[in-house]
């Protein structure tokens, strides 16, 4: 693969495109951002909010603390801190920005205001649907597919943006029809290091201060001390420990930002953290390690892009594998190492489930994590999964379009029993 190929230049859009700083869980920051963007096309402050959003939505809402509330959580007080305190400008950053005497006055303003919240009226995965009223004046705005795709505005009546909802997850992102396991490798091969350097060092940079807050201060279920505290002396637990407590204090409020990868600050941890644990540990060079995370980012991607940003099935699970992929690179494996590692780890944990944002996403990513390693080892010990073994496949690629369509087919009802049992316990 060369630096003029169509298809180099594709797969830095991708990274460019998903590799986007988040303050907070993503499915609340979108709602914060909608709120945002439809109070300033408004004017002023709403009186009454109208939510209409997906399942999927609900779901990743209901339990995570959203951060700069005071731990609130809900789709409330998501929508309302956007509101009262947020900068649609800053997109998934919506409210880094918040400050005490807002703070404050959200609390005053979720108790004087109306928010009523019903389900998407379209069957579209990921819908936000606001309509916001003050007097006369009404302002509406609509996300679908994913986290700042906004497709309509409207104010008093005026369309500002109709766009069409269309069913793709990708919609008015790059075609990533052309990622392979082969390419992946090739791209992480020979990609100019200055091409990815600020990128990939952001990513490691941000997604490390929040494991290392995590592992520091008491944030969720401290899964991450827990593993350091019971077999903190083998580099594989230290790496799911490391992802772990970055999901946990993510989960939980923190207010420092991760980047995200799919749409997922946990995925964009999980891809990450791990690989540089082990990069540090092993004294591998800079170039290294950000060659190790972009072919982790990019089979994480791979994996996702059949599955879809919001699903039955926990994205984590992708992640772990594309560690798991990313520690086989750094170790010295090349594109057959890394294929085989990819397909063990996903006969390993396909199938874990997505039961909404909170602490326990934690403790799904170090298991995903430790597939991830065992998938490697597996390879290095000369041991694999077949083809007929389960869902797994002649080719890993093949294995990857299985998961996809385990989840598409097979998950189709699942999310309607997770929602119904969270919601109606």
């Amino acid at each position: 693969m060369k630096r003029e190929d169509a298809i180099y230049r594709q797969y830095l859009n991708i990274l460019h495109e998903e590799l986007r700083p988040a303050m907070g869980c993503t499915e609340p920051i979108a709602l914060a951002y909608a709120g945002a963007k439809c109070r300033a096309l408004l004017g002023a402050l709403p009186e009454k909010v109208t939510a209409y959003i997906s399942g999927l939505i609900i779901k990743n809402v209901k339990s995570v603390i959203v951060p700069n509330t005071d731990r609130l959580h809900g789709i409330a007080p998501a929508i309302c801190v956007g509101i009262v305190a947020g900068d649609a400008d800053k997109e998934l950053q919506v409210i880094s920005k918040v400050t005490d005497a807002q703070r404050a006055q959200l609390r005053d303003y979720l108790a004087e205001t109306t928010v009523e919240i019903y389900p998407a009226e379209s069957e579209l995965p990921f819908d936000i649907d606001l309509t916001m009223t003050r007097g006369a004046d009404t302002a509406r705005v609509r996300i679908t597919n994913h986290h700042t795709n906004l497709i309509y505005m409207e104010k008093n009546g005026e369309i500002l943006l109709n766009l069409p909802a269309v069913e793709s997850w990708e919609d008015n992102m790059t075609d990533k029809s052309c990622l392979n396991i082969e390419d992946i490798v090739a791209f992480a091969d020979c990609v100019d290091i200055e091409d990815i350097r600020e990128l990939i060092s952001r990513q490691i940079k941000c997604n490390m201060a929040l494991a290392r807050e995590g592992i520091e201060n008491d944030w969720g279920a401290n899964i991450g001390s827990v593993l350091l505290n019971h077999q903190g002396d083998l580099l594989s637990k230290r790496a799911a420990a490391y992802a772990a407590a970055g999901s946990d204090a993510r989960m939980s409020g923190c207010e420092k930002p991760a980047i995200i990868l799919s749409g997922s600050g946990n995925q964009g941890i999980t891809a990450s953290v791990p690989v540089a644990i082990y990069g540090e540990a092993l004294g591998k060079s800079e170039e290294e390690l950000l060659r190790a995370v972009v072919l982790s980012d990019l089979v994480t991607i791979h994996q996702k892009t059949g599955i879809g940003r919001l699903s039955a099935y926990c994205g984590a699970i992708s992640a772990g594998c594309g560690a798991g992929a990313g520690i086989a690179y750094l170790m010295g494996g090349k594109a057959h190492a890394v294929a085989h590692t990819v397909v063990n780890a996903i006969a390993i944990l396909s199938g874990t489930i997505c039961d909404g944002a909170k602490p326990s996403c934690a403790a799904k990513i170090a298991a995903a994590v430790d597939a991830g390693i065992l998938g490697w080892d597996m390879y290095q010990d000369k041991q694999q999964f077949y083809s007929g073994d389960g869902i797994v496949t002649k080719g890993a690629d093949n294995t990857v379009r299985n998961v996809g369509r385990l989840v598409r087919e097979g998950m189709r009802d699942t999310n309607r029993t997770i929602l119904d049992i969270m919601l109606n316990k």
